[in-house]
């Protein structure tokens, strides 16, 4: 599903007008009535709710919901519209005088003084202040309305967005205290979401959001451009290649792991059986000699090729062919291991993953980035990212820097976290992953993820496809763990065992 910008969606409501005859007003009261329909479902009409309704068309959306609601059988509803420049959108005043002939409606319009309603944490809130068409912070009153509403102990729903925050980028809102801004329960959006919605810092202002089909225009969302896609099973069910009955396990591809070190084995055996269980043909683990006994014990299917020391990997010489070479789970950052990694980066023949110590140990020695092959595949969590590229503030600007990165040294960039994004480096198309739960923070985790990637790519998946179709598989095997376990009882091992019944469900629809 495509992201859109906030200027991309207002094309698309007009051009969704001008194909379906209807009037920008008639477009208002289709998204109203989604909006009232999902707070109709939540709330009982004896629910006290309070409608504060800026100037522009999201000031409409919220009159037009009062309304809808009002003649639903909510009659304990406040509506405030604030009209303090004294102009309305068009569509804005059309909903006023639509509100207007309504017997028994509390209605206000604020144009001056605005005597704030008691508001306690049994009300509801329908914030309809401001949405995409904002161009900078809240200021003035709506600050004092916004901090107002926040500290209310008040259920937030907010249309579109929540007051303050913009549909895009918010570089401004470190230099803005986070308090001026509507902080929202529940974000109702239309159709597509938007990129803010996937950024940590902006979670606490956003609530439970969730997006109302209101039958927009698909034509023109196919046509318009956009740059980050909202990954969904429909697109990855295309990337994954059946089976072919005429086979055997080469054809399915060699990946070899560096992986483990004394104290870390565990690592190499989650994302060795995870590349098995993604469907890899052979599976071979490079690690220190010591490890030996306890991979070929917990691990009888992987090969285990020992290094000459017994503690950690002093050596990454390639000995045999693989179409997949993964380093750095568990490796630990010695030089001598730092030294073994430079000198595969400058002998790797194919396909390349590094995940964990091995960006550890690029980050010690950092002219190793300009070394790595052409669409190598990193796979970082915030903290090893920063240590690479340099200290963030925000996701969002970790985000922008990885663009940056991606197409700096012609790598795919996997960037971890809740939602986790799949940079490329040409297009600089990003994929933000749909699935993965609060339960698969836990150790080992980010292993049983580096076996998936590697296993799609020792089966000839392309570096982008593997890293956008291991992501999603992974977090799917983490959601089918989590129902079936719960979010506090998830091991990396439980991820790893349900890979397989992810797999069939997105290739079975």
């Amino acid at each position: 599903m495509k992201i859109l910008s906030s200027q991309a969606i207002r094309d698309l409501d007009m051009a969704t007008c001008h194909a379906q005859g209807i009037s920008t007003i008639d477009l208002m009261e289709r998204a109203a009535s989604a909006v009232s329909v999902e707070i109709i479902s939540r709330f009982l009409p004896s629910r006290r709710i309070v409608v504060m309704a800026g100037p522009g068309n999201n000031g409409g959306d919220a009159l037009a919901v009062a309304r809808m609601l009002y003649e639903q059988g909510y009659k304990n509803l406040e509506v405030y519209l604030f009209n303090v420049g004294g102009k309305l959108s068009h569509d804005c005043n059309e909903e006023r005088n639509r509100l207007l002939p309504i017997d028994g409606l509390n209605f206000t319009e604020v144009s001056k003084e605005f005597n704030p309603p008691v508001l306690g944490e049994n009300d509801v809130v329908i914030d309809g202040l401001f949405g995409s068409g904002l161009n900078g912070p809240m200021m003035g009153g709506f600050v004092a309305v916004a901090r107002y509403i926040n500290e209310s102990g008040a259920y937030v729903i907010s249309i579109d967005l929540p007051s303050g925050l913009y549909g895009e980028w918010n570089e401004w809102s470190s230099q803005v205290n986070r308090r001026d801004m509507i902080h929202a329960d529940l974000t109702l959006a239309f159709q597509v979401p938007r990129l803010s919605f996937f950024f940590e810092e902006n979670y606490d202002i956003l609530g439970e959001w969730k997006l109302l089909d209101i039958d927009l225009d698909e034509t023109k969302i196919k046509e318009l451009p956009a740059d980050f896609f909202w990954v969904e099973p429909r697109n990855i069910r295309p990337l994954l290649k059946a089976r072919h009955p005429f086979t055997a396990k080469r054809d399915y591809g060699s990946a070899l792991f560096f992986a483990g070190s004394t104290g870390l084995v565990g690592a190499s055996i989650l994302c060795s059986k995870a590349a098995l269980k993604t469907g890899a043909g052979l599976v071979s683990v490079h690690g220190p000699r010591g490890a030996l006994n306890i991979v070929q014990t917990a691990a009888p299917e992987v090969m285990f090729e020992p290094d000459r020391n017994e503690h950690f990997i002093s050596d990454m010489t390639l000995h045999h062919g693989h179409q997949a070479v993964i380093a750095g789970p568990g490796i630990g950052a010695n030089e001598q291991t730092v030294s073994a990694l430079e000198n595969l980066l400058k002998n790797v023949p194919n396909a390349l993953l590094l995940d964990a110590d091995a960006l550890n140990c690029i980050a010690k020695r950092p002219a190793l980035l300009t070394m790595l092959p052409p669409k190598t595949v990193i796979t970082p969590h915030a903290g090893e990212f920063d240590r690479l590229f340099g200290e963030h503030s925000s996701s969002e600007d970790r985000l922008k820097t990885a663009v940056e990165m991606a197409r700096r040294y012609k790598i795919v960039i996997v960037l971890k976290g809740h939602y986790t994004m799949v940079v490329r480096p040409s297009t600089g198309r990003i994929t933000i992953n749909s699935t993965g739960n609060p339960g698969m923070a836990t150790a080992g985790s980010g292993d049983v993820l580096t076996g998936v990637i590697g296993a799609f790519l020792a089966q000839g998946y392309t570096p982008e496809h593997a890293a956008t179709a291991g992501v999603y598989i992974h977090g799917l095997a983490g959601d089918l763990a989590a129902e079936e376990l719960g979010e506090f009882g998830i091991t990396a091992s439980d991820i790893s065992d349900r890979i397989g019944r992810a797999i069939k469900m997105v290739m079975q629809g």
